[in-house]
Formats: structure tokens, sequence, C-alpha cells
């Protein structure tokens, strides 16, 4: 998934909008987009949603963000959404993978309840939000087989933490939310799961949008999470890899298939190991994921 789109749940004008925009998944947000008096009639509005988008032929993934573990919604989320059949749940402010484990063995229930396929539910943690979980983000690891991305998140860490800005005044993080940030992406390669970049705030800014993507992609994140329908098609280039890059990682992989024995291979004036055959692979699926292999 390169790009994840936030829906407010309960906006069926916007909903309406979502599968047209070309997001590959859709983000319908039960928690901070939504007022506690609307809650229940959000989860009436995203599950009847759900299921009507499931029905075409193709579709964007579909996930609900559900309210914090700390909240007395989220099991009422859960129930709520369950039996339309949801690609997946977005958790938000994890403490630990603890928390993921929790929601794990909820989803087992849920699914049972709603005579649901046992496992489908994907979680994808927000794993930076409260400041513990930055103490325990080797918790994810192994956490849960459902764990399908982690991604993090400044706005609310900057909050609780008491921070005047978590921008410097080029629009770069400042140390401690590029702190978070690399924690997430290490994390998630020691999980093997997909690193998500968190959200640009200003969807007027294609420029910075386009800037601190490219810088993402750059270090190994795999997509970029979107509050804007503009958004999305500036991530999904960024995301998608060039047809240089598959050239070469096909070249790569090939050339270390027509010779098994070697260990570094001198390909287009460079010296390539076994090293870059990762790197390889991991572009060429992307390639695939989105049609272009």
């Amino acid at each position: 998934m390169r790009s994840l789109l936030f829906i407010p749940a309960d906006d069926e004008r916007k909903l309406g909008k979502g599968v047209g925009c070309g997001a590959d998944a859709l983000i319908l947000d039960l928690e901070d987009a939504v007022s506690t008096p609307r809650k229940a009639a959000a989860r009436g509005i995203a599950a009847q949603y759900i299921a009507a988008t499931r029905a075409l032929e193709k579709r964007p993934r579909l996930y609900v963000r559900i309210n914090a573990l700390d909240t007395p919604h989220w099991e009422e989320d859960l129930a709520g959404v369950i039996g339309s059949r949801p690609d997946g749940v977005l958790l938000p402010k994890a403490r630990s993978g603890g928390d993921v484990h929790t929601l794990s063995i909820a989803l087992n229930h849920a699914e049972e309840r709603a005579g649901a396929e046992k496992g489908a539910t994907r979680i994808i943690a927000l794993a930076t939000e409260v400041p513990i979980s930055l103490l325990q983000m080797h918790t994810y690891v192994g956490s849960s087989s459902r764990l399908e991305g982690l991604t993090w998140g400044p706005e609310d860490l900057s909050g609780v933490v008491g921070a005047h800005t978590n921008r410097e005044a080029d629009g770069r993080w400042t140390a401690p939310y590029q702190l978070a940030r690399n924690l997430c992406l290490f994390t998630a390669a020691a999980a093997s799961t997909q690193p998500i970049d968190t959200v640009f705030v200003n969807f007027r800014d294609a420029a910075g949008l386009r800037a601190e993507a490219t810088e993402a992609v750059r270090d190994g994140f795999t997509g970029k999470m979107a509050i804007h329908p503009n958004q999305v098609e500036v991530i999904n280039e960024v995301f998608t890899p060039t047809a240089e890059q598959v050239a070469v990682s096909e070249e790569i992989v090939r050339a270390f298939a027509d010779n098994p024995q070697a260990g570094v291979l001198g390909i287009r004036g460079q010296m390539v190991d076994r090293a870059h055959i990762a790197r390889a692979e991991r572009i060429l699926a992307r390639a695939k994921a989105v049609g272009q292999g």
C-alpha cells in the first residue's frame, strides 16, 4: 500500500469520493474525526460503506481507525464494523506490542461472533503517539500474526510532550520526532511488516509533501498516510518504483540467479553483493503490487 487516506467515518459526502480518489487504502476514522455523540451513528455508516465497497470489482483496501484501548469505545467499534468485513483495523495510541496482542485476541472473538474468517482482519499500529511506546518498540516484533504495518504519529506525541512545535523552520522534523520516525522504520523492518510514513498536515503544500515523501521512500518507508484526496496522486507517484529502478533490480536478481556461486558481481560499473538482492526483490514486489510487473 502506497497511499492510505483518512476519511471521517460519519461523513457520507467524503466517503462517496473515496473509491475514486486513487488511494490504495481508505482509513475510515472512528477516533479523532468523530465526536463522542456521533460515534454510534458513525459505526453504522462505516459498516454500510465497507459492505457496499467490498462488492465492487475494483476497490481500495478498507481499514477502520478504532478508538484507543484506554477508552470505552473501542470494543463497540469492533462490534459495529467487523460484520461488514473490513480488511483491517488501525490501532491508535498503541502503548506496546501488548496492545496489538490485546486487539488481536479481541478480533478473534469479534470475527467468530460475526462469522468472519478467523485472522482475516489485519492490524496497523500507530506506534509513537504516546511516549511510553517509544521505550517499548521492540515489543511490537512478534506481537501478532495480524500485524501488517507500523506507522508513527508526531502530532499527538508532541501534544503529550508539550513541544512548541515538532518541525524546524525549514519544515524538517525536530530531533525528538526524527527519533520517533526512525524507530518506527527500524521496528517495522525487524517485525517484517510495512513501514508507513505519517501524514503531511499542510494539504495545500504539494511541494512539501513531495519532498517529505521522497525522503521517506529513500529511507525505506513503503507508503504514506494522507489527510486529503489531493495528496494521493503525489504519494502514489513517489512510492511507485521507477522504470529504471525496476530494470536495475531485475538485472541484479537475474545476474545472481545466473551466477549462484558468486558473492559479488559487477553490474553497471558498480560492485553489487548479495545484500542488494533483498533490496532488488522488495522493489520488484512493490512494482508487481501496483501492476508494473
